[in-house]
């Protein structure tokens, strides 16, 4: 019996260690709140208002004092529409009036002249029902040709582009003798008293990232230079070359005059923003409501269901809001093949 004891210890011995080296490696994340989040990144000074500047009606362009990069104030004369051809329509819009007004009061003497006659039973309805519609239409046209003669007298009177805002010619797009169509751009203004920083970040880091976030920024060419900004938007799309995003971020009114359009800054996390958790979506499984995650026990290896409160959802990763700590970690790729309390093996990185 002791043989038969030894014989079959010796032989479970080498199955456990079979077990043992049988546990398939994982796919896992250390989840941190600095996952996927770098310390700083390089942004550029913009402004959040940026408006193309053009004139209601076509014509020519006369002159245009101002120029690309001129710093320019609120309702300084930007450009000047050659008036000649303004000035023949708004005379045309005029005389346009004069002739309906004409129309219009012979329609209204012939319609009281007919309602006389039909009144004495001189006339007939018919002929009552035709002055009268004669008469709508006379005052029709009078109306159509005010309407005209408004349009003839805006569009004169913004024949002299002003800028609506302090700020900087960023572009131009037409040289003075150039004809131009209605509403065709004529310069790019950007507005100078509402900036922003603008930055492009990986899927991963924006993750980890929430709007209200506060940031330093420091300007490239001064470092002594700095300012907060405040995160107000990210693309929800991320562009097609470059597969990144691009963040606003609110620069404070307060900030120093050098923060000039075009300026690169140095851009880092305040103190006081936290980086959050994320996952990336394929460790969530499938059609599991609420969701859940199997997360490793690092003592003995197992694999446990944990259910989470997700949050947004930033290209292939999601935020985390509840049910995991850091150092958790969390099993990513496979998900849907694992049962609870498998052992699972060593942790593999993609």
């Amino acid at each position: 019996m002791k043989n038969a004891g030894l014989i079959l210890t010796l032989f479970l011995l080498p199955l456990a260690s079979f077990a043992q080296e049988a546990a398939r490696p994982v796919v896992s994340e250390i989840v941190t709140p600095q996952s996927g989040l770098r310390q700083s990144w390089v942004g550029t000074v913009t402004a959040r208002i940026e408006t193309d500047l053009g004139f209601p009606r076509s014509g020519t362009l006369a002159t245009r004092p101002a120029s690309l990069g001129d710093v320019v104030a609120k309702d300084q004369v930007l450009a000047v529409q050659d008036p000649q051809d303004l000035d023949s329509s708004l005379r045309s819009a005029q005389a346009g009036v004069i002739v309906a007004e004409s129309q219009a009061n012979s329609a209204r003497n012939a319609a009281n002249r007919v309602q006389a006659l039909v009144t004495r039973g001189v006339d007939s309805e018919a002929a009552l029902q035709s002055a009268t519609a004669q008469l709508a239409a006379a005052e029709a046209s009078l109306e159509q040709a005010k309407a005209n003669l408004v349009g003839a007298e805006n569009a004169r009177n913004n024949a002299v582009l002003h800028a609506p805002q302090d700020g900087v010619v960023t572009q131009v797009f037409a040289e003075p003798g150039a004809t131009l169509t209605a509403g065709a751009p004529v310069l790019r203004l950007a507005g100078t008293q509402d900036r922003e920083v603008i930055i492009d970040l990986s899927e991963g880091d924006v993750a980890g990232l929430a709007t209200g976030s506060v940031f330093r920024v420091r300007l490239e060419a001064n470092m002594a230079l700095e300012a907060t900004t405040r995160l107000t938007s990210i693309d929800p799309v991320a562009t097609r070359e470059t597969r990144t995003r691009q963040l606003r971020l609110a620069l404070d009114e307060n900030a120093p005059t050098g923060f000039r359009l075009g300026a690169l800054v140095q851009v880092e996390p305040m103190a006081e923003t936290a980086a959050q958790l994320s996952l990336p979506v394929t460790a969530i499984i499938a059609n599991s409501e609420p969701p859940q995650v199997w997360r490793v026990d690092p003592a003995g290896r197992e694999a446990r269901l944990v259910t989470i409160e997700t949050g947004a959802t930033a290209g292939t990763r999601v935020l985390v809001l509840n049910g995991l700590s850091d150092g958790d970690e969390i099993i990513v790729k496979g998900v849907n093949s694992i049962e609870d309390g498998q052992i699972v093996g060593p942790r593999v990185q993609e």
